[in-house]
């Protein structure tokens, strides 16, 4: 694919009718269950095959232990990631373990592709509907949970969101005339909107109303407190380029 452009992950061509994506993704927990985290973690690497137009093959465990980390507490991270690759359809084949204070998982996930069905962040014409295939907010959410100001059960939906693998999604949209794609994680809707927007020489305009948002999102955005560390950087990356309805106040 080159390094002109910002794409989900990487693709390497194999051959006329194949090429492999290859891509890498780990975090810290962002839930309280090690079974849901280690099966949002993996869904959240896998997604990277989905969003270039892939199916995914093989996958490799990444692990960052704290060494007084229960043995039982690693062993349902693992279960987690492996079955949800599983569903993927891949083969977990391994991985790799560290000594870490901060706990973390993830994958380095390789998938394959035809190359005339590569998707990219490029490619988006002026009059092309914008699909959101999962609700937003899941950030909103993870922190509140981090910072007490919400619970497990509050969070429910967002954790089965970001549990539910893109593999349908990505199969749906295959025969629906997908010219550009990505997937919203760390840059929100909006950095990631830019980052397409710029790729396509377009713009975006996006309908607040319409915008799909997991269970008690907005009621955590409006109490306050629950907008992830990065918020203040996103802004500071796309905030140039937005521009908001003055009914939004």
């Amino acid at each position: 694919m080159g390094l002109a452009g910002v794409d989900d992950a990487a693709v390497y061509r194999v051959g006329e009718d194949c090429a492999v994506i290859q891509t890498v993704d780990f975090f810290p927990p962002v839930v309280d269950d090690p079974y849901d985290f280690g099966a949002v973690a993996a869904a959240n690497a896998l997604s990277d095959v989905y969003a270039m137009g892939g199916e995914v093959r093989l996958a490799l465990n990444l692990c960052c232990i704290p060494e007084d980390l229960p043995a039982e507490v690693t062993r349902e991270i693992l279960r987690g990631g492996a079955e949800k690759v599983a569903e993927a359809g891949g083969v977990l084949a391994g991985g790799h373990t560290v000594t870490d204070p901060e706990l973390k998982y993830g994958l380095a996930v390789m998938g394959l592709v035809h190359p005339s069905r590569i998707w990219t962040k490029a490619g988006a014409a002026p009059g092309d509907l914008l699909v959101l295939t999962k609700p937003l907010g899941t950030g909103l959410t993870t922190t509140a949970l981090k910072r007490k100001l919400a619970d497990s059960e509050r969070i429910a939906d967002s954790i089965r969101s970001m549990k539910l693998l893109s593999r349908r999604a990505a199969a749906l949209l295959a025969g629906a005339g997908v010219r550009a794609c990505t997937d919203v994680t760390g840059f929100a809707l909006l950095g990631h909107a830019l980052e397409m927007a710029e790729a396509g020489g377009v713009g975006f305009l996006l309908e607040w109303e319409r915008l799909p948002w997991v269970s008690g999102a907005l009621e955590l955005a409006a109490a306050g407190g629950s907008f992830p560390a990065g918020t203040d950087r996103n802004r500071a990356f796309f905030g140039a380029s937005a521009r908001y309805s003055p009914s939004l106040g």
